[in-house]
Order: structure tokens, then sequence, then C-alpha cells
């Protein structure tokens, strides 16, 4: 069967037993306020590997990791901080997961790209270059 070029394939995600849990609830429960962040979470935790924290890799983005990754279609890399949406400020440079960027980069390793929904309803690769 040939390979269907609309299909995109997605990278691993990885994921901590305890983010898993607190962000479904988080997702499920703003699928009202912030359908377009909470769907693509959603999605993104639905094909999850889940592990204890113990055995994630040292560079998978998790929850309060510092992140570094490049816009693919600009070029710009930006280093932000996946935080909770109580604890986002954008001028600080803290995302929250329930953001289209934050949703996208949460269980990533270095070294992988995702595409990623913008709020225009275009597409962009993000890549993860570096996580603290």
């Amino acid at each position: 069967m040939p390979n269907n070029p609309t299909v995109s394939t997605q990278p691993q995600v990885l994921l901590s037993t305890a983010d898993f849990g607190r962000l479904e609830a988080l997702a499920s429960a703003s699928v009202d306020k912030l359908l377009a962040a909470a769907v693509l979470l959603l999605n993104e935790i639905d094909r999850a590997e889940v592990r204890p924290k113990s055995e994630l890799p040292d560079d998978v983005v998790v929850m309060g990791s510092h992140v570094e990754f490049r816009d693919e279609a600009s070029g710009a890399v930006r280093r932000v901080q996946i935080v909770y949406p109580h604890e986002a400020d954008i001028a600080a440079d803290r995302i929250s997961v329930l953001t289209l960027i934050g949703a996208a980069l949460i269980g990533l390793r270095v070294g992988q790209s995702i595409d990623c929904p913008t709020v225009d309803g275009q597409r962009r690769a993000l890549t993860v270059l570096g996580v603290e």
C-alpha cells in the first residue's frame, strides 16, 4: 500500500505518569474555553507513551522544562518554560501547556520536530533544540 503524502507522521511523545493524569484532566476541563489547544493536547496525550518519571530520558520536555526550539518556517529560536496555565507569564517566557506551542512541545525529545497548528489556521514545524 503506498504512503499517503497528506498524512503527517508525528514524533513519539513521552509523558510521566503524574503529568499524564494531570494534563488529561486539564485538557478535558478546558475544551469549552480553549478548543484548539485542548484538542491538540488531548491528541498528544492519547498517543503518548507513559512511564514513571524516573524512566524518562533527561532530554524529554516535561512540565516545568525550559525548552529551546526553532520555528522551521521563520528560523526563529525561542527559549520558554512549559508551565500550567496559572503559572503562565509570556513576558517571563513561561508559556502554558494549554497554548498551541506548549501542547505541541510537551513530551518531545531533543532533535524531534512536530507539525504545529497556528492561531491563524496555518501549520509550522517546531524542532526541539535543548531541554533543561
